[in-house]
C-alpha cells in the first residue's frame, strides 16, 4: 500500500465520530478511500490530513508497522469480527500476528500472590507447548500472564501486549521493563494513534481484540464486576473457549471466575487443561500441578520435592548440586541468569519454574543485564 493511501486511512479512522463499523460502512458506500473521506466530510469535520502525514512519519522513524486491514499481514482472526480494527499500530515481532494457536490470560489487577503464580505458571507451560499468550499488560494477572511467557523457551518465549495506549506509551508505569521485554521478544500491538495515553474508555474496547487474537481466554482472579469478565463475553460472542481458574468463595476477587465455571466455563487447574481443550498434541511435556505452587517438572531421576515458602529443596540422583536452595545462590547485589543457570544444577525449566516462584513471592527482583537479586526485608 502506497503512503497516500495509508494517510486517506488514518485520515479517516481518526475523524471524530468514526469508529470502525462506520469506517467500513463509508468506504462500502463510496467504493475507495478518497470518496469516502469526501462523503464522511459532508457530516464531519476531517481529521487534519497533515497529522496523518505526520502520524505516518513518526511511526516510520519509531520501526512501528502500521497495518491496515487490507494488509496480507494484518491477523485473519481479528478479520472475523465487524468491528475490527481497520488500523493496527504493532511494534516488534510482526509474524506473531497469525501464530497458529493463542490463548488470552485475563484477570484481576490487584491479584493475589497466589493468582500471580498460577497464571505465570501456566503461561510458561502453555509458551513451552507453542501456544501463544496474549494480554493486556495490565499490572497482576496480565503482567504474570506476560512474564511467564517471556520465561519460557530459554527467556526468549513470544507474547503479545494489546495495549490500552499508543504503543509507544508505557503503562502502567511499573511495567517498563516489561514493556521492554515484550517489544524486543513478542509484539506489542495497538489499534490507537500514536502518543495515546491512558484513557478508562480506551481498555474495554481493547479486549475484542485480545479475545479475537486468541482460540480461547483463560481468567484467573475476576471479581463478579471485573472487566475481565467484558473479555470473557467478547471471547463467548466470537464463539471462542473459556477457562476459569476457581478460586475461594470467601475472596471476592473469585466470584467472576467461579461464576464463569458455573455458566459453563472449563475449570482450569493446568495448562494440560487447556491444551486438552484445544487438542494439542499428547506428545507435549505438560508439568505436574498441584493447587496453586509453582511446581517443578518431573525427571526420569528419582526427584524428592519440598516446598517451604521461598525455598524447593530437591534431591536427584547424579545431579550436579543436590539439595539445590536457588535462593541461597542469589546474592543482594545480583547475579548473572545464565551464570546462575549453569551452577545451579538444575534443568531449564526448573530453573525458571524457581526463578518465577522466588519473584512472585517478593523474595527476588529482576535487574538490568539479565541479573536477579535477593530482595532485603
Amino acid at each position: 500500500m502506497n503512503s497516500d493511501t495509508l494517510i486517506d486511512i488514518l485520515q479517516l479512522i481518526n475523524t471524530d465520530g468514526i469508529g470502525p463499523v462506520s469506517f467500513y460502512n463509508y468506504v462500502q458506500k463510496a467504493g475507495n478511500f478518497k470518496e469516502a473521506l469526501q462523503l464522511a466530510a459532508q457530516k464531519k469535520e476531517l481529521y487534519p490530513r497533515e497529522k496523518a502525514e505526520i502520524e505516518l512519519e513518526h511511526a516510520q522513524k519509531l520501526g512501528v508497522e502500521i497495518i491496515t486491514y487490507q494488509d496480507e499481514r494484518y491477523p485473519q482472526k481479528l478479520l472475523e469480527i465487524n468491528d475490527a480494527p481497520p488500523v493496527l499500530y504493532a511494534w516488534g515481532k510482526i509474524e506473531l500476528l497469525n501464530y497458529p494457536l493463542a490463548i488470552s490470560v485475563v484477570g484481576s489487577r490487584n491479584a493475589s500472590i497466589a493468582g500471580r503464580k498460577i497464571a505465570s505458571r501456566i503461561a510458561y507451560d502453555l509458551t513451552e507447548s507453542d501456544v501463544l499468550i496474549i494480554s493486556g499488560m495490565a499490572r497482576g494477572i496480565d503482567s504474570a500472564a506476560h512474564k511467564g511467557a517471556l520465561y519460557a523457551k530459554g527467556q526468549s518465549g513470544p507474547t503479545i501486549a494489546v495495549l490500552g495506549t499508543g504503543v509507544d506509551v508505557i503503562y502502567p508505569n511499573e511495567n517498563t521493563e516489561l514493556y521492554h521485554n515484550i517489544k524486543n521478544s513478542g509484539l506489542l500491538l495497538s489499534e490507537l494513534p500514536l502518543g495515546t495515553t491512558a484513557q478508562v474508555s480506551n481498555f474495554p474496547r481493547r479486549n475484542r481484540i485480545i479475545s479475537a487474537l486468541s482460540e480461547g481466554t483463560l481468567v484467573v482472579e475476576a471479581g463478579i464486576h471485573s472487566g475481565s469478565l467484558i473479555t470473557a463475553k467478547l471471547a463467548l460472542e466470537q464463539g471462542k473457549e473459556i477457562f476459569a481458574v476457581p478460586g475461594s468463595p470467601l475472596e471476592n476477587k473469585s466470584g467472576g471466575s467461579n461464576q464463569l465455571i458455573k455458566e459453563g466455563a472449563l475449570l482450569t487447574e493446568n495448562a494440560e487443561d487447556i491444551l486438552n481443550v484445544l487438542s494439542m498434541d499428547r506428545h507435549h511435556i505438560i508439568k505436574e500441578q498441584k493447587t496453586l505452587q509453582l511446581p517443578l517438572d518431573k525427571p526420569k531421576n528419582q526427584v524428592n520435592i519440598s516446598a517451604h515458602e521461598d525455598t524447593v529443596s530437591i534431591s536427584v540422583a547424579n545431579a550436579p548440586n543436590t539439595n539445590v536452595k536457588l535462593l541461597d545462590l542469589i546474592s543482594y547485589e545480583g547475579v548473572d541468569i545464565d551464570e546462575l543457570l549453569r551452577t545451579c544444577g538444575l534443568s531449564q525449566s526448573e530453573f525458571f519454574s524457581q526463578i518465577l516462584d522466588l519473584e512472585f513471592s517478593g523474595k527476588i527482583e529482576r535487574q538490568v543485564g539479565n541479573k536477579v537479586a535477593k530482595i532485603k526485608g
